[in-house]
């Protein structure tokens, strides 16, 4: 196991201004941010209309990629745009979901353009010997590390390939250290009894082989698809009809980030010498309250706007349930940093892309967990 080391990154630390006008009426915050435009790669436009319609950045170089992961949520995107940039994409996968699964509202035309093209290592990635044989007999350029947990998960990759251009990692913001004075900056203190420390731990393997790497912070992701039940667990409330159990005042603040947006970062940091050896926060560029994320969402599925019941979570005993999806806390990053280096800003609003959300997934009826107001019932009866 890689010993967890103290990474300095060159940078200072962000001021966000806030103006009158950036506040949003579902308690959230627009940071007035200075975006440096890059003339050197155009971003083609991404159309919200309709279904998902991804547009990747103009690239000049094809690079052979490899992508641990790529079945589920952010790497279905991710996969998508690096083989519209003309990349040559394989997932490496235990083979249990298929490789070729049509998005919502991807078009016909899309969708076979992708399957044709798209490749598959079959494999556990667990079983490390396998993988430096499988892996190195490829020789890819680049590695998206999608779900990587653990840094000895990531040494036989490294170890295959040794003339590796760039790893490119999916961390998490969960590793920083609580703090009274947030947000969380790239260059804030970590946590490394956080249950996202085997993330710390590779991110340290990576600085420490001198390999060519960066890293991914999400905050909370959401979007078509999504396998945690973030904005499912309020649509499913909503539309049962329900009144929206929330912890404490409900003025607490968190984050979320839109998986398009996130996947147009990854693609932001390939081959980017500003990318390389650092870390980078990505998530929406709005704020949000819990109350004002229940009405969003009811907002963005068209329901009236609903009842929110607060509550002490410490007047209840829930077992191993989890009676709300988010950490009872502020919670929320700058992605500053990624706007000023990377070329990169959020696409979608909270409301635009939570609507996007419903009407690609949830409205047609699909989602990922049955509804269950076993906790809701409890804290409602009393």
């Amino acid at each position: 196991m890689a010993k967890l080391v103290t990474m300095q990154q060159q940078q200072h630390r962000y001021i966000p201004s806030i103006s009158p006008s950036s506040l949003s009426d579902f308690g959230g915050i627009r940071l007035t941010i200075p975006i440096q435009q890059n003339q050197q790669q155009k971003k083609k436009v991404w159309h919200r209309k309709g279904g998902l319609q991804l547009q990747a950045m103009a690239s000049s170089s094809s690079k052979k990629i490899l992508i641990m992961g790529g079945t589920r949520f952010i790497g279905l995107f991710l996969s998508r745009l690096l083989v519209k940039e003309g990349h040559e994409v394989t997932l490496f996968t235990r083979g249990k979901a298929p490789i070729k699964q049509q998005l919502p509202g991807e078009s016909d035309q899309d969708y076979n353009d992708f399957a044709s093209k798209i490749l598959h290592l079959k494999g556990d990635r667990k079983e490390y010997e396998f993988v430096k044989k499988s892996v190195g007999a490829e020789g890819f350029d680049v590695v998206y590390d999608i779900n990587g947990r653990e840094a000895v998960e990531v040494e036989p990759l490294l170890d295959a390939l040794p003339n590796l251009e760039q790893y490119i990692y999916c961390s998490s913001a969960g590793v920083y250290l609580k703090t009274d004075l947030p947000p969380h900056f790239e260059t804030d203190a970590v946590d490394p009894k956080s249950r996202h420390k085997g993330k710390l731990e590779t991110e340290s393997l990576l600085s420490s082989r001198g390999v060519n790497w960066t890293s991914i912070r999400p905050v909370y992701i959401y979007g078509p698809l999504n396998y945690n039940p973030v904005e499912e667990w309020f649509f499913h409330r909503l539309k049962a009809g329900r009144p929206i159990p929330v912890p404490g005042s409900g003025v607490q603040i968190t984050q979320l980030g839109h998986v398009h947006d996130l996947a147009m970062a990854f693609i932001a940091v390939l081959c980017n010498p500003k990318a390389s050896k650092q870390v980078y926060n990505i998530s929406g560029s709005k704020y949000v309250t819990f109350d004002g994320l229940a009405k969003a969402c009811a907002e963005a599925g068209g329901f009236p706007v609903p009842e929110i019941v607060h509550y002490d979570a410490k007047d209840f005993d829930f077992g191993k349930k989890k009676a709300f999806p988010f950490r009872d806390q502020h919670f929320f990053a700058s992605v500053e940093k990624a706007t000023t280096e990377l070329d990169w800003s959020p696409q979608f609003d909270l409301v635009h892309g939570l609507a996007n959300s419903y009407r690609l997934d949830f409205g047609k009826g699909t989602f990922r967990k049955a509804p269950d107001f076993s906790t809701d019932d409890i804290i409602l009866a009393k």
